[in-house]
């Protein structure tokens, strides 16, 4: 297992907005990689009420185990590599490897056999180094909707939302609150 702390910011975006922003840094369709985040819960939506989101992300043929977790600044993220048989089977509803982040979620008080799938979010990915940071453009579909978002991955959280906000201000975007994507996705999933 390896952990690293997120922090980002992200807006919601236009089509035309992202096309534009395309544009701005020369990014073509070939950029774009293609990747699946698969969700799971308890069916209570123990992991959730903890602030915590459990997903396996399939890109490039290999698939990421990660709990998102808060913290003081962001999220801590923990990761495991999963053969395509465990992702598989647990999207299946079998059982999460008895590994760390098995460990991290019975620790929350969560039993993690009562761990359930939820569906899966795909998102079509281009980045770009920007500004001591990575500038991520994504178009995800989910339950018959679609949305558009950019977002800023740092390591600084104050020069960060600074350069983040200079950018949306010179490109003329509005700043949207962006809910993460396992949130919209559950929000399209249940507020139907």
């Amino acid at each position: 297992m390896n952990q690293e702390l997120e922090i980002e910011f992200k807006n919601l975006l236009t089509q035309g907005e992202f096309e534009q922003l395309l544009n701005y840094f020369h990014i073509s369709e070939q950029d774009f990689m293609l990747q699946e985040n698969h969700y799971f819960d308890t069916p209570s939506f123990q992991l959730r009420d903890h602030g915590c989101a459990l997903r396996i992300r399939q890109k490039n043929g290999s698939y990421i185990l990660t709990l998102k977790q808060p913290a003081d600044t962001g999220l801590l993220e923990s990761h495991e590599p999963l053969t395509e048989e465990q992702a598989c089977d647990l999207i299946k509803g079998g059982m999460i490897p008895s590994e760390a982040i098995y460990q991290i979620i019975k620790a929350l008080h969560i039993d993690p056999c009562q761990l359930k799938y939820f569906g899966t979010l795909k998102t079509s990915r281009a980045e770009v180094p920007y500004e001591r940071g990575i500038l991520v453009l994504d178009h995800s579909t989910y339950l018959g909707k679609e949305d558009y978002e950019l977002e800023y991955e740092v390591r600084e959280f104050d020069e960060g939302q600074n350069n983040f906000f200079q950018l949306l201000k010179t490109l003329n975007i509005p700043i949207r609150s962006a809910e993460n994507k396992v949130k919209r996705f559950y929000s399209a999933k249940f507020d139907r």
